[in-house]
């Protein structure tokens, strides 16, 4: 079986818990994911460890809908989703740290394994998972540099 794991980085020149406040938040998966089409809470909100959500996503010329569970959830630091759903089960981790001039690094990482026919087509979707995950994080970075930055001491 073919594993496609693929990482993908952006410094976003906003505070750490701003970033991951928003990345991490479902409910705006539509305005930074280019391809999420729509989101459904199976839990009670906020995200914690179990929460269940699930999202419907267009990704090479197919409409999936699947549920992500969170498996992990570190404010701020660490967040972790799962679904085992589909011919594609796939975990995804979003990281957080600080820069040094006080900017947010932020990791996007997809990892699974595709079985039936997307196995063969691993490689193919690897390609177009890092694709679109740099857009998403294009468009992340655009969304949250674009907010008015709080005063200080405000």
């Amino acid at each position: 079986m073919s594993t496609v794991d693929v990482e993908s980085r952006t410094v976003v020149n906003r505070p750490r818990p701003e970033v991951a406040a928003y990345a991490s938040d479902p409910d705006n998966a539509t305005a930074w994911y280019v391809n999420i089409r729509s989101v459904e809470w199976d839990s009670p909100k906020p995200a914690t460890v179990g929460t269940r959500v699930r999202f419907t996503a267009r990704f090479l010329g197919r409409t999936l809908t699947y549920t992500y569970e969170v498996t992990e959830l570190a404010p701020d630091e660490r967040f972790v989703m799962r679904t085992a759903q589909g011919p594609f089960p796939m975990e995804t981790t979003y990281t957080w740290s600080d820069t040094d001039d006080g900017a947010t690094l932020m990791t996007l990482r997809n990892r699974g394994e595709p079985s039936g026919f997307t196995g063969l087509a691993a490689p193919v979707m690897a390609a177009a998972m890092r694709r679109a995950n740099i857009n998403d994080l294009t468009r992340l970075k655009q969304i949250l540099e674009s907010r008015p930055t709080p005063l200080s001491g405000a």
